[in-house]
């Protein structure tokens, strides 16, 4: 089991990205056990630009670690309209504040209703949390 914290204000994917609605908007990231399970973050680099489509589930950059190169999903569909650039020169604030200053998209979504039926809320995020293997 892992000490990670896990927010009661998002929803979550299995592969650890967390989504947050706020004025219509979704930001995302990575959740802190996923940080937890990659170790210090090295380099984000996002495949999309702001204007760019995404597409729930779909990958849209990458993250490399000291231990690992993982793809990034989004957990909703929809239209690019933020990205974080200060993670461009600063990617250590995933490792920091993953849940704040490490966010990395902001989307406005275009089936956020449907997409979210798809995410966990934080109890069944927990739940799968404990019973993964990584």
């Amino acid at each position: 089991m892992t000490s990670a914290q896990v927010l009661d204000d998002r929803k979550y994917t299995k592969e650890h990205e967390w989504a947050k609605e706020e004025d219509g908007k979704v930001y995302f990231g990575i959740t802190a056990f996923a940080v937890e399970q990659l170790g210090d973050i090295t380099l984000v680099d996002l495949d999309v630009g702001v204007g760019d489509e995404v597409r729930a589930g779909e990958a849209f950059g990458t993250l490399e670690s000291v231990k690992t190169l993982s793809d990034l999903y989004a957990p909703v569909s929809g239209k690019v309209v933020e990205i974080n650039e200060s993670l461009e020169n600063e990617p250590e604030l995933v490792n920091e504040d993953p849940w704040e200053k490490g966010w990395m998209l902001t989307i406005e979504p275009t089936n956020l209703r449907g997409d979210e039926g798809e995410l966990l809320d934080a109890m069944a995020y927990r739940n799968h949390v404990e019973s993964s293997d990584h």
